[in-house]
């Protein structure tokens, strides 16, 4: 007859086992297992019977057995435009992703080619269709959740987007209250869908207020002396350009010393803003009315997706959209 006292599951010093958390849901220790991992064929009530008796039990599963019996890494990978990690957004974002990934006890690993580690899953950050990396790595046969939607074949498993016409479109019109008839736009010339859906957005506006468009691209990734050039031009061009807004990051702050030098004041004769919040445009002198992104919030909300997806928590197709704001400043206080 046994003397010692039974063992409490997940009790002091016993570490909860998965042969705990089977028998504390009523399932197989297979099914504990599928359910933990988000694989097999495991119902929802099932799913989330045992999420809850792990939960209780403080079960923490041991993850260098568990590489070792399942293609489970507890690392995932992140793509981001290759010539553009200095700026602002894409590097918020990146601190966003490896705090939440931290806080997931996850590691991170960057990737810059289609040719993947071996990873848990994929985050993918304005995917162009046109970019045969990202068409790689969309084809990679694992779970992808992209930051901005994407208009190639392949669907990601999952997508964290915001909604940039009715922000561009708020921006637009904050404008027209400001009295500007004739906004300029300088947009990105890049195939991503935040791109596109800006420049539909910009020409939409102007059939709506019968205004003839004033569109001007610029390479993507342009440098400043590149955006100095196109915005002379155009106001050469187009000297009753009472407006301007820029897409890319940083373009509006690095156009300024050419709109000065076209005899024109920002904020009074001409207004000035931006589709991308960055410290330039805050420190900017006057202060540039911009969109604020939240990228740091993109970053780890893609990472919450991609964890609930791989958790089998969120269905394959799920879509959620980030809110974003419209800071105004002194370069729109016309």
């Amino acid at each position: 007859m046994p003397t010692g006292s039974p063992r409490t599951p997940g009790g002091p010093g016993t570490p909860a086992t998965i042969a705990d958390v089977a028998r504390g849901a009523g399932v197989s220790k297979t099914t504990a297992s599928d359910a933990l991992r988000g694989h097999g064929r495991v119902s929802d009530a099932t799913r989330q019977a045992v999420l809850h008796t792990a939960r209780r039990l403080g079960y923490v599963p041991n993850r260098s057995a568990r590489s070792l019996r399942t293609s489970v890494t507890d690392t995932i990978a992140l793509h981001i435009p290759e010539f553009l990690t200095s700026a602002e957004y894409y590097m918020s974002f990146v601190f966003g992703v490896a705090e939440q990934a931290a806080r997931a006890g996850l590691n991170v690993t960057l990737v810059s080619s289609g040719r993947l580690p071996q990873v848990d899953g994929l985050i993918v950050c304005d995917p162009m269709p046109d970019n045969p990396v990202v068409d790689q790595l969309m084809n990679a046969g694992l779970p992808v959740v992209t930051a901005e939607r994407y208009g190639g074949g392949q669907e990601p498993t999952g997508v964290v987007w915001s909604d940039h016409e009715t922000s561009l479109t708020e921006l637009l019109d904050h404008l027209r209250a400001r009295g500007a008839r004739r906004p300029a736009f300088i947009a990105s010339d890049t195939s991503a869908d935040w791109t596109l859906t800006l420049q539909r957005t910009y020409t939409r506006w102007c059939a709506e207020h019968d205004t003839r468009p004033l569109l001007r691209k610029a390479p993507f990734g342009a440098s400043p002396e590149v955006l100095r050039g196109a915005v002379g031009e155009l106001l050469a061009a187009r000297p009753e350009t009472d407006a301007i807004v820029c897409a890319a990051d940083g373009a509006a702050a690095a156009v300024l010393p050419e709109i000065r030098s076209a005899g024109r004041v920002v904020g009074e004769d001409l207004l000035l803003a931006s589709c991308v919040d960055s410290l330039a445009m805050r420190t900017a002198e006057p202060p540039i009315t911009a969109i604020d992104l939240r990228p740091r919030h993109m970053g780890a909300e893609c990472v919450r997706l991609l964890c609930e997806t791989l958790a089998g928590e969120a269905p394959p197709g799920t879509a959620r959209t980030l809110p974003i704001d419209m800071i105004v400043r002194a370069s729109t206080h016309a």
